[in-house]
């Protein structure tokens, strides 16, 4: 495959991976809605949440940068707010059920603040910001079993077994144990985020969640050390063959009985799978080395529809005093169409 792991890398520092200074943001955010539903829930003498859980693509590193074309952020921020199972009473002393448990939270934290006021959805609360993000707020309650195991339940149409912190737990640990050894050994991690910057590269795309980028690339993931490009390719492919031969659907790695995609069926699962074949097959030419590095800087910059890679295209018209910038002019005139002159 032509060589772009310099490139690559470069855009994933400069383009993909969040910058530390947005990630402050967000804790700032974070922090204020901790404190702002405590508040609130202290001022209507409601219980107080016993401790938060970061969860998500913030707590597995993996959240990304808008799109070149879009760029308003679309961030998802999440952060758990858990309860003592016996500080949840309904009115009659029963356990309250969890679209109350929700509403107590969503309404703790409507202090009058925010343009949107905040929504109670099926597993959340949701706070949206003017500037294109929101933070989710899962509700969940926790308690000791007969055999005096914790048990943490999350509030959704019903109150069902749930602890975020196995999947963030699950995901740091496979990174670091499949990803090479040599400089962070992060690898896996930089791909899953390249994953979710290709699928976030249209808006038009109806792409699955990170959670589910993040599962398949563990089933599939290959280490390929000191070449993110290659791993990249050859991952977007066996994930390709996996749902084309095993099927769309994908299930939690810490609990086989929860579907992450929505059936055999799933639109946004084929929609993937379509998008892959087509980044596949504008790839073909850069790993069969049938085209040469400028056009493999405009197939990159294609597959993540970005101008950022027409930076390392060289300018065949310099001046050369050897003639070799006429022979590349002449071989180029007479290559094949299909990598010569398409764009």
């Amino acid at each position: 495959m032509i060589d772009c792991s310099k490139e690559i890398s470069k855009f994933h520092e400069e383009n993909v991976r969040l910058p530390e200074t947005e990630r402050g943001e967000m804790r700032k955010k974070r922090q204020s809605n901790q404190d702002r539903l405590r508040a609130g829930l202290k001022k209507e003498e409601n219980p107080l949440p016993k401790r938060h859980i970061k969860q998500g693509s913030y707590a597995m590193h993996t959240m990304v940068q808008p799109p070149d074309k879009n760029p308003k952020p679309d961030y998802d921020i999440d952060d758990g707010a858990v309860f003592n199972r016996e500080d949840l009473k309904g009115p009659q002393g029963g356990d309250m059920n969890p679209r109350d448990a929700c509403n107590m939270v969503r309404d703790a934290l409507d202090d009058g603040s925010f343009k949107n006021a905040p929504e109670t959805l099926k597993n959340c609360v949701r706070i949206y910001y003017d500037a294109g993000y929101h933070v989710d707020v899962p509700v969940y309650r926790e308690y000791e079993d007969d055999n005096k195991d914790t048990c943490l339940e999350l509030a959704s149409s019903e109150w069902r077994k749930s602890d975020p912190t196995e999947l963030t737990t699950w995901f740091n640990n496979t990174v670091i144990n499949k990803s090479p050894d040599t400089a962070n050994g992060q690898q896996m991690r930089r791909l899953v985020c390249l994953l979710k910057k290709f699928a976030r590269s249209r808006k038009t795309w109806n792409m699955p969640s990170g959670l589910i980028f993040s599962v398949l690339t563990d089933e599939k993931y290959i280490a390929y050390d000191g070449r993110d490009d290659e791993a990249l390719y050859d991952l977007m492919k066996t994930i390709y063959d996996r749902l084309a031969i095993s099927g769309n659907q994908v299930f939690n790695p810490q609990d086989s009985d929860e579907e992450l995609t929505k059936g055999a069926e799933d639109p946004k699962m084929r929609e993937l799978k379509d998008r892959l074949s087509w980044a596949l097959d504008r790839l073909r030419d850069v790993k069969n080395e049938t085209c040469d590095k400028n056009e493999a800087m405009k197939r990159w910059n294609e597959i993540f529809h970005t101008d950022f890679f027409s930076q390392f295209i060289e300018d065949d018209e310099e001046d050369n005093s050897n003639g070799l910038n006429v022979l590349v002019s002449t071989v180029a005139a007479a290559a094949p169409k299909s990598w010569a002159t398409e764009q």
